[in-house]
């Protein structure tokens, strides 16, 4: 059973287990479907952007950075994280203003994916983008309404990919930082994806064609 599996894993990490009646933990988690299971740990902690992305830029593949512009709400958050950790993606980068933060809520929507994902979290995030241009990133914006397909662009090469919020979109600041802004194409009546899917669909490109072309120098 899972129930016993995460008993084990405790065990063996020597972390205490308490056990409680299911209406103790709704009085202390309201509003919270916790399935009979609640972790207590600290604050979460954010990675350094410097790390992030000298990680991303050592490694034998090209670097493969997420960066979220505005998304406030914690669903969407959390399954863009889980999406990104699915597809092998280094990082992602959060801007400290007007953006959902990783609470509890955001935690469990990932459902767990956050110990694959470093998260890091700037001040400006237009700025961030200049510094990772300038240590020779492509700064690819996701935008609906572009005439350039995530088919028929060449993925191989170090990258960040900004996402925004379904409604909004990318800001204005956050374009003029791109290199290239691409778009998903369109077949039927719906006219915007949730915010995680798009991230899925492009990340499944991305990789079909990095597995063609191998890792970098290849």
């Amino acid at each position: 059973m899972r129930l016993d599996e995460i008993l084990r894993l405790a065990e063996g990490r020597g972390i205490p287990v308490r056990f409680k009646k299911g209406l103790d933990l709704d009085r202390v988690l309201p509003g919270i479907a916790h399935q009979g299971i609640v972790a207590l740990s600290g604050e979460f902690a954010y990675s350094e952007l410097e790390d992030i992305l000298g990680i991303s830029l050592g490694g034998p593949e090209h670097a493969l950075v997420l960066a979220a512009d505005h998304i406030t709400d914690e669903g969407n958050l959390g399954a863009l994280i889980r999406t990104a950790a699915f597809f092998g993606a280094h990082g992602l980068i959060l801007p400290r203003d007007r953006s959902a933060s990783v609470t509890e809520r955001v935690v469990k929507r990932s459902s767990g994916a956050l110990v694959h994902l470093p998260v890091a979290r700037v001040v400006n995030l237009a700025r961030t983008l200049d510094i990772s241009r300038e240590k020779g990133f492509w700064i690819i914006g996701a935008a609906g309404e572009s005439d350039e397909s995530i088919y028929d662009f060449d993925w191989q090469r170090d990258l960040i990919l900004i996402l925004g919020s379904e409604g909004r979109g990318l800001g204005h600041t956050i374009r003029g930082r791109c290199h290239q802004l691409l778009s998903i194409p369109r077949t039927g009546s719906v006219e915007s994806l949730n915010v995680s899917v798009a991230a899925g669909v492009i990340l499944s490109e991305i990789i079909r064609q990095r597995g063609k072309g191998g890792g970098k120098g290849s």
